[in-house]
């Protein structure tokens, strides 16, 4: 009898334990080989644009590798909150990840009032792909064709106006910026987007603008707006003969930052799990059809979680310094 109340009474025990938060989850992750069912990838922002995009050629290849279906859910609105909130509230096992961009990680705690997630406690980044730099544009206008070209047309103009695709941004910052370093007054019009803003400075109505490559491609196509400098450490590849701004003499800490798309699961999702998808993204890379994307949107290959959160906890201090020193504040 001894024997056998015992034997039941750790039955029970297990049983009870594995009911645990955390626990049970861990316990099942490790009992079974991950992943045994479809996985979700939570996307904040609108199907179409370039997170889902991201997502979805990511979650095809991860599907392919591990041999399970990866769904795409667009969870769209409040810049990346609303699936965020999902995603943190899911249970930490692997199966429902986040695919999303520095805006939700980093600026929402700038700008955003009672933000109902903490991007440093309730996520752990799996990996990370880094924007390649950003193209400055001047109007033809300006008959400007490098930085210190404008810099000199700037100081001269009773008014000059510069095109950023969002307050806040780095283009935004990048104006401060120019404007401390050069003694200058270069007024930042903030767009919704970037198009409108090109249209602008084919329109001659800008004297200059800061965005993504791929989107000023028709602007400098035209010959309405010139390429002056990129931001960031390197020169774009699409633009070899542009030198990038700190090539030119810009220096701010700004030039060091990057925005980024990454790819996160809940808090407490067992490392093991985490490894294995890190390992996967990145190996990505060697695909075709990634190569493809990481190319139409102008991003850096995927980086490991340990080189991913390293970068993630570096720089967002950096990042919130400068957006506060904008004046930007929670609304």
């Amino acid at each position: 009898m001894r024997t056998r109340l015992d034997r039941r009474t750790f039955l029970a025990g297990s049983a009870a334990a594995a009911t645990l938060p955390g626990l049970g989850v861990r316990a099942r992750a490790q009992g079974t080989a991950y992943p045994n069912k479809p996985i979700k990838i939570v996307v904040g922002y609108p199907a179409g644009g370039q997170t889902d995009i991201i997502g979805r050629t990511y979650g095809d290849y991860v599907g392919r590798q591990l041999g399970q279906p990866v769904v795409v859910d667009i969870k769209a609105g409040a810049g990346g909150i609303i699936g965020a909130v999902e995603v943190k509230r899911a249970a930490p096992d692997g199966y429902t990840l986040m695919c999303t961009i520095s805006t939700t990680m980093v600026q929402n705690r700038v700008t955003v009032k009672n933000l109902p997630y903490d991007a440093d406690k309730d996520f752990a980044l799996i990996s990370l792909l880094s924007q390649v730099g950003l193209v400055m544009v001047a109007s033809e206008k300006t008959g400007a064709k490098t930085l210190q070209e404008f810099v000199a047309y700037a100081k001269k103009a009773d008014k000059v106006s510069m095109g950023t695709y969002a307050a806040g941004s780095t283009a935004h910052l990048i104006i401060v910026e120019l404007n401390k370093q050069y003694g200058l007054n270069i007024e930042a019009v903030h767009y919704r987007g970037e198009a409108p803003m090109w249209t602008d400075i084919a329109g001659q109505t800008l004297d200059a603008a800061i965005g993504s490559y791929n989107a000023a491609l028709g602007t400098l196509q035209s010959g309405r707006g010139k390429p002056i400098g990129a931001t960031g450490l390197q020169r774009l590849s699409a633009l070899p003969d542009t030198p990038t701004l700190v090539q030119q003499g810009a220096k701010s800490r700004l030039y060091d930052l990057v925005g980024f798309t990454c790819f996160a699961a809940p808090t407490g999702t067992p490392i093991e799990i985490i490894k294995k998808l890190s390992d996967t993204i990145v190996a990505g890379a060697s695909d075709a059809k990634v190569q493809e994307t990481l190319a139409t949107f102008n991003l850096n290959p995927p980086v490991p979680y340990q080189q991913a959160q390293k970068l993630f906890a570096e720089q967002t201090p950096l990042w919130v310094e400068f957006m506060q020193g904008v004046g930007m504040k929670p609304e």
